[in-house]
């Protein structure tokens, strides 16, 4: 074994970890890398290493396929509405208590037992989150409706301020507490557009989109195509030609808003790989594709 290659890795990232200290991340953990005892793993100890060198870090988790497993169970078919899950009162319910109750206590756990301190909280909590129902107008004019799903109108930055100022990492689940029409009710966010939203509000460094693809390609059939920078003028661009298309769309809106919000930095990077979080900020290449707002 070569004693070099991790003192080598050390020395190019010291300059990052400099960088980056005292600064705010925000990243979105979801996909394959929640599934995948060895990535959840590597992403946790990821985590850990960033709180430890004063990279304030905010963990924002997804939970989709412990949601439909959990609707499955009790036979309930799910529906979508332009990618988002419809979510009437029995499915908010599962939700809930997936996504607050399960997967976002066992994150915790996971961050604890590796050595680190996390606090794991809902949207709920001290009003962390509040949204109001969302709607789409269809192209007939008519609405859509989704049921029990909300688009955040606000963050409670003190809350998550008071959690980093105590040196645990925040790890959210996306229910919101409903304002307006729905004051009072749970709704159901779209982790990608709560991780962006985070991010804007507390004035972040960065945010980290973890995904099952390499980052943004020029050519979906071919990884070698890969776009490890761009601006986001370019990503705009790129959009209105149809080169990014389809699944991607959204997570290339949700980095529009984070940027758009005064975030400096998006990335979008595969969660597949193991230690990603780091090889992404702490190497001189990364591995996926990073938007900057200018």
């Amino acid at each position: 074994m070569d004693g070099n290659k991790p003192i080598g890795a050390l020395i190019e990232a010291l300059p990052f970890i400099r960088r980056f200290r005292g600064k705010t991340i925000v990243v979105k953990y979801g996909g394959n890398a929640m599934i995948n005892g060895e990535l959840k793993a590597a992403v946790i100890e990821d985590v850990i290493l960033l709180s430890a060198v004063g990279i304030r870090t905010v963990l924002v988790h997804g939970g989709g396929p412990e949601i439909e497993a959990m609707l499955k169970a009790l036979g309930k078919e799910s529906r979508f509405v332009r990618g988002l899950r419809y979510t009437d009162e029995e499915t908010m319910e599962v939700v809930q208590m997936v996504l607050c109750g399960k997967v976002n206590k066992d994150i915790a756990a996971l961050i604890q037992t590796a050595g680190g301190k996390a606090l794991g909280l809902c949207g709920i909590d001290g009003a962390l989150l509040k949204a109001r129902r969302l709607r789409y107008t269809g192209e007939d004019g008519a609405a859509e409706d989704l049921g029990l799903v909300g688009d955040i109108e606000s963050v409670d930055t003190a809350i998550l301020e008071a959690v980093l100022a105590g040196g645990a990492i925040p790890v959210i689940s996306s229910v919101a507490l409903g304002i307006g029409e729905a004051a009072g009710r749970s709704l159901n966010v779209n982790a990608d557009t709560a991780a962006a939203r985070i991010a804007a509000a507390m004035g972040a460094e960065k945010l980290i989109l973890m995904t099952d693809v390499e980052g943004i390609l020029r050519d979906v059939r071919d990884n070698e195509s890969l776009i490890r920078t761009i601006s986001l003028a370019e990503l705009t661009a790129l959009i209105r030609e149809g080169i990014i298309n389809k699944g991607m769309i959204p997570k290339a809106e949700c980095c529009t808003l984070a940027l758009e919000g005064g975030v400096k930095d998006a990335h979008i990077i595969d969660g597949r790989r193991p230690h990603a979080l780091l090889m992404e900020l702490f190497t001189d290449e990364g591995i996926g594709t990073m938007i900057m707002r200018s």
